[in-house]
């Protein structure tokens, strides 16, 4: 009896040490702050500010940004049954029934008015059969398509939502400076209303071979597929341009349009649904170092003048070839494509003033721009020379200071040709064609028609203040 009653206390008492353990407190499995307890507690408040700004901006911003997505139908070419003379015969006449596809893009835009107009890349919706814009909301929306401008890569949709719409506010991109915070919204791979951020890197980027018409911002927030016609704004939540294009071998390297471009390209999308530009009515070309100092320029800049077309503004101005634009309507003249720029920019029928330098003197005049719709019914005035040899353009010598050696100026130099390989460059003069002078195109031509005969040829080139000779075969 005495054994079962202890052994019966010693089960009492393991169980209450039991029970007394179950009551321990168990171990976190994480550290979960109540901010008090974060690591960092002082945490600079214009960080916190800085922070607390973008956040704000994206609430206010976001819902004015829409997701595009449109449908096109390709024609699918089969070389195999469309080429092959085996199944022509086969089949005889009968054209065989075209197949198509559809194929669906993605992109990005913005509304700019309560009456649902929305800007975004031309590329975007160019062929599209179909577009459908969706909303923060998540309602959906068939649009149509007001304008396109590709020249720039702009294009204004239009949507009819009965709700109320969101609005984007249109900043000044004049005023942008390298450096700035850059915030860039869109649909990048499908991802809705991605936000990324970085800065300006660089403004007036032109030359990229993207467009036409370029003066792009280029920013390191990340831009990627998808994004194209998508905002990029300023701290203030403005839209300082449109997001356009991406070097795919870059990272950090995006582009995009500048809003004040945008505005005289959308505004008339939206009155005519279509972009007339100011036309001057000049070729022109970059001035080199050797055309700045064979034309008595301390260095390059502006832009030369190397055909007028017969009737054009330009010609009604007195300007002649062989002129260099340095500058037009007050601005500076960087180079060629800059000055095209600013000419497509102006306004049709206003009066210009310009500078330029003709025989080493500075002269002033005032040009009249017309249509560019009136540039067709223009032509290049027609030059002495028809004939290309070795690949080489080449025109009169224009007037410069009346100094140096007479020669022909070479105007352009086509890719691959024996001239290219061999190194002679557009600005080049040519002096002599096999010891025979070359004063004038007459004289080059008829050189060059007696070099034909033998097969080959020495011209003597005359680049800045060196001479060289180039030996190259005529056939």
């Amino acid at each position: 009896m005495q054994v079962r009653k202890l052994l019966a206390a010693i089960v009492m008492i393991t169980v209450f040490v039991s029970l007394g353990g179950c009551k321990q407190k168990e171990k976190n499995v994480f550290y979960e702050s109540g901010r008090s307890e974060a690591p960092v507690k002082d945490v600079p408040k214009d960080i916190l500010a800085t922070q607390q700004a973008f956040t704000n901006l994206v609430k206010v911003v976001t819902p004015a940004v829409v997701n595009i997505s449109t449908v096109s139908k390709k024609r699918v070419v089969d070389p195999f049954f469309e080429l092959s003379p085996f199944f022509g015969d086969m089949f005889g006449d009968v054209p065989a029934k075209p197949r198509y596809r559809k194929e669906s893009s993605l992109g990005s835009g913005f509304i700019i008015n309560k009456d649902g107009y929305i800007i975004t890349n031309s590329h975007v919706v160019k062929d599209a059969d179909s577009i459908q814009v969706k909303l923060s909301n998540e309602s959906i929306h068939e649009a149509k398509i007001v304008g396109t401008d590709p020249k720039t890569d702009i294009a204004v949709i239009k949507i009819n939502a009965r709700e109320p719409l969101p609005v984007a506010v249109l900043g000044d991109s004049d005023k942008l400076q390298v450096g700035q915070w850059a915030i860039a919204i869109g649909n990048p791979f499908g991802l809705d209303r991605t936000v990324t951020v970085g800065v300006v890197s660089a403004t007036g980027r032109s030359n990229m071979g993207i467009e036409t018409y370029e003066n792009f911002i280029q920013t390191d927030a990340s831009i990627n597929p998808g994004n194209s016609g998508g905002p990029l704004l300023n701290v203030y939540g403005e839209v300082i341009g449109i997001n356009t294009a991406i070097v795919a071998a870059g990272q950090g390297i995006g582009f995009a349009i500048p809003v004040n471009m945008a505005k005289k390209i959308v505004d008339q999308l939206v009155k005519k649904g279509s972009v007339t530009r100011a036309w001057l009515g000049v070729a022109i070309q970059p001035v080199t170092e050797e055309i700045a100092a064979s034309f008595g320029l301390k260095k390059p800049r502006g832009a030369l003048i190397s055909d007028v077309m017969a009737g054009s503004p330009a010609e009604k101005a007195g300007l002649r070839q062989g002129d260099i634009l340095v500058t037009f309507d007050g601005k500076e003249v960087r180079d060629a494509r800059q000055l095209q720029l600013v000419v497509g920019e102006s306004a049709v029928g206003k009066q210009v003033p310009v500078e330029y330098y003709r025989n080493g003197r500075l002269e002033k005049g005032t040009v009249t721009l017309a249509s560019g719709d009136s540039a067709a019914a223009a032509k290049p005035r027609p030059t002495t020379s028809q004939e290309v040899w070795l690949g080489l353009v080449v025109d009169e010598l224009p007037p410069s200071r009346g100094k140096g050696p007479s020669g022909v100026l070479v105007t352009g130099v086509e890719p691959e040709s024996p001239a290219a390989e061999s190194g002679i460059q557009r600005g080049d003069v040519i002096l002599s064609v096999n010891q025979r002078r070359t004063a004038s195109l007459k004289e080059y031509e008829a050189a060059m028609k007696e070099a034909e005969q033998k097969g080959s040829v020495a011209l003597l080139i005359k680049r800045g203040s060196s001479s060289i000779y180039f030996a190259l075969k005529l056939r």
